[in-house]
């Protein structure tokens, strides 16, 4: 009888697309679900490194030409009123400020140095909102995903035993079949939180270090400022 029931059992595939196929409408269901979220979720994570190296890499030359000795009247009209990168946008917001704070007589309107400050901190606020956008999303993924698909084993193993049931039999061809597609919910509900939880950690922390990076050079931008404002 052994024998009968390792034969049968063999005979059975157990590949990944066979599992899915033979797993109910519900657990079907559940599967789609996750995989899209892998899915977008991966694609959420190769465009936000892709992003903040970017920023990283801009914000470095940015650095060198506000600290290469020119003027900065001359780097704000070589750069524009449309600054292309975050570290140029925080600028231009900063010396945008400055220059409508001077009077037509060449003075300074009261309170210039808050303004710059708030103006500065606007734009940093945009462009950390730009830095986190997508990440709510690996967050989401991480804390459901497990769940989604514990959900799907539950509701698979119910099956399984409802099956066992009907048929009256207990031995390995028929219950094998049933747990193994009930597992493989769980299996990519985890596949799908592990990488996103990793990364969403890793990228919320390289996002607040570009962050900081904007907020440490708007802090020595208003020093200089504030130098030309007790002038």
């Amino acid at each position: 009888m052994e024998t009968e029931t390792l034969a049968l059992a063999q005979e059975i595939d157990f590949s990944m697309w066979s599992l899915f196929m033979r797993a109910t409408l519900t657990v079907k269901l559940v599967m789609v679900i996750l995989v899209v979220a892998s899915f977008w979720a991966w694609a959420v994570i190769i465009q936000k490194l892709i992003d903040y190296r970017r920023a990283r890499t801009q914000a470095d030359l940015f650095d060198r030409a506000f600290w290469s000795g020119q003027p900065l009247d001359a780097l704000y009209d070589q750069i524009g009123e449309v600054p292309r990168t975050a570290s140029e946008r925080v600028f231009v917001s900063g010396m945008v400020e400055w220059r409508r704070s001077h009077k037509d007589d060449g003075g300074l309107i009261a309170g210039a140095q808050s303004r710059i400050d708030r103006s500065m901190d606007v734009a940093i606020a945009k462009e950390a909102e730009g830095l986190n956008k997508g990440l709510a999303l690996l967050a989401t993924v991480g804390s459901t995903a497990p769940f989604i698909g514990l959900f799907g084993t539950v509701w698979g193993i119910m099956n399984a035993f409802i099956e066992i049931a009907r048929e009256q039999n207990t031995n390995l061809a028929v219950v094998a079949p049933g747990i193994a597609e009930a597992l493989l919910a769980t299996g990519l509900g985890l596949l799908a939180a592990i990488p996103a939880v990793i990364f969403y950690n890793k990228l919320s922390s390289d996002s607040d270090r570009i962050v900081a990076g904007y907020e440490a050079f708007a802090d020595e931008f208003a020093t200089i400022l504030s130098r030309q404002l007790d002038r």
